[in-house]
């Protein structure tokens, strides 16, 4: 037993240093990314989102939502699917499971 112990704390150096080079070529994709993507947004683009919405919902109601292309209609429709599921995971994780609220 003492020779298998002895065994993995050999190896422990040699994997950590596969692992830091297996993963830091990805943490530096993800941090440029990260930078720009994960941002809040700044005052200046507030108006503009809100801007945007109330565009959105104009175009709804003046029927120009049914002269989108297939294309379009689908990326919206992917675009949704993905906010509502981080919001359900987000309900998940802060009930701390996946049934029911403790009351």
């Amino acid at each position: 037993m003492a020779q298998a112990v002895q065994k993995l704390v050999a190896k422990v150096p040699t994997l950590l240093g596969a692992a830091v080079t297996y993963s830091k070529p990805r943490l530096t994709t993800f941090w440029y990314y990260a930078r720009v993507e994960l941002v809040p947004p700044t005052p200046a683009e507030i108006p503009r989102a809100i801007a945007g919405t109330s565009n959105l919902i104009k175009g709804f109601f003046t029927g120009r939502l049914s002269q989108s292309t297939v294309r379009d209609a689908v990326r919206n429709g992917l675009v949704a699917t993905e906010v509502l599921m981080w919001f359900y995971i987000g309900e998940c994780i802060g009930k701390g499971g996946l049934i029911g609220y403790s009351v």
